[in-house]
């Protein structure tokens, strides 16, 4: 097997804690050279690999594939110079900040025949798969209503760019990124969207909550991610015609990875007993609960599809069109939230 050849944009905490341990033990990929300031981590963690401070130091060098894990607004500039310079590229979510850049973007990566995804690795939550499965087998039934948070207990604001104002940070383009492409995943483009989206800690930092609903005919999408939560209750609910399927906790890949845990081992993406999901059904009026065991998380499917997608030219993990259609909506709520308008979307 003929591994692709990466270059990691970026080695903070993506780049370390996700990109770095999943390529680091798939054969399909060998990191041949990082961007960062930090040698010495970088060395400590990946030995042998070059170490560069700038991207264009970076393409210089015998790759095949860059993955771009900087801040936000640095993604629209690196994904375009890495396309120019004939690389396949996997940018950190979000894409970009401007779905106007993330056009243009598409455009010349087909014009050179280059492939281009976006890291959503949350589509392979163990939860968010069994939810998956339950609606594809209609286990619900027709459903009316999906509700799914992501919450936090961070009363201090932290010194970075993500909390900052500036332009890509935020709550929404962060955690509201991966609840968006859930959502979209499972229902497709919403008729119109309303949200509330604000700096709740401190009015000078960046925003730290949202509220965002989906409208779809029946269906209604509500998204929540607060940062004053101590006790957050489920992560998903999902209410159909024919039951309830309630779930709490988080998926374990992200402890696991920053732990150092394998992600090849049998064991890996299991969630433990206590965070399974109960399943609420109604049959001719007799209402029965059960325990659905979560499906088996995996965060390695997401490169073992890119691997598909460069050397066997098979449909990307994760079309960047999905992730262009993530950042309309990120626009959409904040316009909803800024102008207090429900958003009707083309």
């Amino acid at each position: 097997m003929q591994p692709i050849k990466v270059g990691l944009a970026g080695y903070g905490f993506s780049g370390q804690s996700f990109h770095r341990p999943l390529l680091s033990h798939l054969e399909e990929y060998h990191i041949e050279a990082v961007m960062s300031s930090n040698e010495e981590k970088v060395l400590n963690d990946i030995e042998g690999a070059t170490v560069v401070s700038s991207l264009g130091e970076l393409l210089q060098e015998d790759i095949d594939l860059v993955v771009i894990t900087t801040p936000n607004h640095l993604h629209y500039q690196m994904i375009k110079q890495s396309l120019l310079s004939g690389k396949h590229v996997i940018v950190e979510k979000p894409f970009v900040t401007d779905s106007r850049e993330g056009e243009e973007l598409l455009t010349l990566a087909e014009e050179r025949g280059l492939h281009l995804s976006v890291f959503h690795n949350r589509r392979w939550d163990a939860d968010f798969l069994t939810i998956q499965k339950l609606l594809k087998e209609e286990t619900l039934g027709k459903i009316y209503t999906y509700e799914a948070h992501f919450d936090r207990f961070r009363p201090t604001i932290k010194d970075r760019w993500k909390e900052n104002k500036m332009e890509g940070a935020g709550v929404l383009y962060d955690l509201g990124s991966h609840l968006l492409d859930q959502a979209l995943t499972l229902f497709g483009t919403p008729k119109w969207v309303q949200a509330d989206v604000f700096p709740q800690r401190n009015p000078d930092k960046a925003e730290d909550y949202f509220l965002i609903t989906l409208g779809y005919d029946v269906l209604r999408v509500q998204l929540y991610s607060r940062s004053i939560v101590l006790d957050p209750g489920p992560r998903y609910q999902v209410h159909g015609r024919k039951g309830s399927f309630v779930k709490h906790g988080m998926d374990r890949q992200e402890d696991d990875l920053k732990a150092g845990k394998n992600p090849l081992s049998e064991e890996w993406g299991m969630e433990d007993e206590e965070n399974w999901g109960l399943l609420t059904t109604i049959l001719e009026e007799e209402v029965t609960s059960e325990v659905i065991p979560s499906e088996k998380g995996d965060y390695t499917q997401y490169y073992l599809g890119m691997y598909d997608s460069i050397k066997r030219n098979r449909p990307l993990p994760v079309d960047p069109r999905d992730a262009l259609l993530v950042i309309k909506i990120i626009e959409a709520c904040k316009e909803s939230a800024e102008t207090g308008r429900t958003i009707i979307m083309d």
